[in-house]
């Protein structure tokens, strides 16, 4: 038998602290494709709707992929951009609701909205008014997602991702593919639960590489072989958003008695709540960072600037690490500095020319940096266009938009139009920077640049350049997150919240939780 399945992608990562908002162009910059067009840009890519094309040619579905919408981490997405993306996914599932078996989506779990602090919430709230409640709809998120009630109440399958950096996209979208094919071909009947800890994030912010979250996965990977459980996901959270339900989850999804499942939820929870103080990072100052780096490594020392991540809805833009780096006339390589003014000012120059310009810290410099009035060299102007080899986005083609690169003293920075993450050595090496070459290659990004930094490095050095995703929580004004949540209230007592849907009515209920 051949099942008709209807699926999108749908994906932002909300900072609600940044005041870039993210409108519909800002979804272009990274994908904003229909239909086939999507699905051929996307398929044999380390992502979740590659994963999708793996299930359904194995099993013969007739895939009906309507959108592909994802833009990089920033401010909330605009409520025009949110509703045009989401008309398409609605009137998709109107015009195939009468012939459709499935619905399987691709989000990321922290999408905030300029009116709703659940997007993800939202959009199964539509698509559930569309088709009912016997279309069983799969979705795919983030390791970092706040997972809400609305999620696992309209959501039948939940699966995020278990690794970070992230190199698990693709495998998560073929798990949820699989789950929803058993669903609708009646082997089981699944839903979701969660327990959500009192706490803003996890302690490392969901670091799978080392640190205690490590065996909390091992558990939720060993859980999955049992009986009646379909999927574990555990989610560090995203916490650089003021919103009503925040906070790291664990997540069961399963067929048949909750209570088993349950109890496991809510004794892995504990567990990440007993080590919350369990530090894996040491985050050092810029100059600090830089000091550390000069002090001999046959190899290069990798200085990551943790708070000014784009991929956390950084500004990227702050200044203070490549002050540090110029200042101390370091060997090194920087990349990127988002600076669109910048990148356009130089576009005309030739390589080769010594150029002035007033770089960075343009968006809030109390955000990590003030402007840095510079003279160097103009070592190329580009389009900014790459394609990825590292662990992450193989195959992907990714673009900067307008670039230039400049040598000041004798460091390389790559200033940059649209603000991406440093994840893969493609984002120098393409730009002419060796980055192996280099005594300190500095990059924004909080993890995902391990994946391909960590083999080539000596060290790695993790700074807080004070911007707008500095790992000081308390920095940041909330006022609609429940209280007291730990780390805002040290002091925070230990009640979780257990979320189960109730089997008979279709309605959410909150279980007051017996940890």
């Amino acid at each position: 038998m051949s099942f008709r399945v209807l699926s999108a992608q749908i994906m932002h990562e909300s900072n609600s602290f940044s005041v870039r908002l993210t409108s519909l162009d800002r979804f272009a910059d990274v994908i904003l494709l229909h239909g086939d067009e999507a699905l051929r840009a996307l398929d044999g890519t380390n992502t979740e709707v590659a994963g999708f094309l793996d299930v359904a040619r194995e099993k013969n579905w007739e895939l009906v992929h309507v959108i592909s919408a994802h833009a990089n981490p920033a401010g909330c997405v605009t409520e025009q951009a949110f509703e045009e993306i989401v008309k398409v996914v609605e009137d998709g599932a109107r015009r195939e609701r009468e012939r459709l078996d499935g619905i399987l989506l691709a989000f990321h779990g922290a999408m905030v909205t300029t009116h709703s602090g659940d997007g993800e919430g939202e959009i199964l709230e539509r698509l559930r008014a569309i088709v009912g409640r016997d279309v069983p709809i799969a979705a795919t998120l983030d390791l970092h997602a706040n997972v809400t009630r609305r999620m696992c109440e309209l959501a039948d399958i939940l699966v995020s991702y278990k690794t970070y950096p992230h190199i698990d996209m693709r495998v998560s979208g073929r798990h949820a593919g699989e789950l929803l094919h058993r669903t609708m071909a009646g082997e089981i009947k699944p839903q979701t639960l969660f327990v959500r800890p009192p706490m803003l994030e996890d302690a490392n912010g969901g670091r799978t590489d080392v640190g205690p979250l490590v065996a909390v996965m091992d558990r939720a990977r060993a859980y999955e072989s049992e009986p009646n459980v379909l999927a574990v996901s555990v989610n560090g959270a995203f916490p650089y958003a003021d919103i009503d339900e925040i906070g790291p989850t664990i997540t069961v999804t399963y067929s048949g008695d909750p209570e088993p499942h349950r109890h496991f939820a809510e004794e892995m929870a504990k567990a990440m709540w007993d080590v919350r103080h369990d530090l894996v990072n040491r985050f050092l100052s810029p100059d600090e960072a830089v000091a550390s780096a000069l002090a001999g490594d046959d190899r290069p020392v990798v200085i990551a600037d943790y708070a000014d991540n784009p991929g956390a809805g950084g500004y990227g833009d702050g200044t203070n690490l490549l002050r540090a780096l110029i200042a101390a006339d370091a060997d090194a390589c920087f990349c990127p500095i988002v600076d669109p003014e910048t990148t356009s000012q130089l576009q005309s120059r030739k390589p080769g020319e010594t150029v002035s310009i007033r770089l960075g810290g343009k968006v809030n410099a109390t955000f990590g940096g003030e402007p840095l009035e510079l003279t160097g060299t103009l070592l190329s102007v580009s389009d900014g266009n790459y394609t990825c080899d590292g662990p992450m986005y193989a195959g992907v083609r990714m673009s900067f938009g307008p670039t230039a690169v400049i040598e000041v003293g004798r460091v390389q920075v790559v200033i940059v139009t649209e603000p991406h993450q440093c994840h893969d050595l493609q984002q120098f090496l393409a730009f002419g920077i060796d980055p192996r070459a280099k005594r300190i290659v500095g990059v924004k990004s909080m993890q995902h640049f391990r994946a391909a930094f960590e083999p080539i490095a000596s060290r790695v050095l993790v700074c807080d350049s004070g911007a707008l995703a500095s790992p000081d929580l308390r920095k940041f004004t909330f006022t609609r997150v429940p209280r007291p949540m730990y780390p805002l209230e040290p002091d925070t007592p230990y009640n979780p919240e257990v979320f189960i849907r109730s089997r008979s009515s279709e309605k959410p209920v909150k279980v007051e939780s017996r940890a």
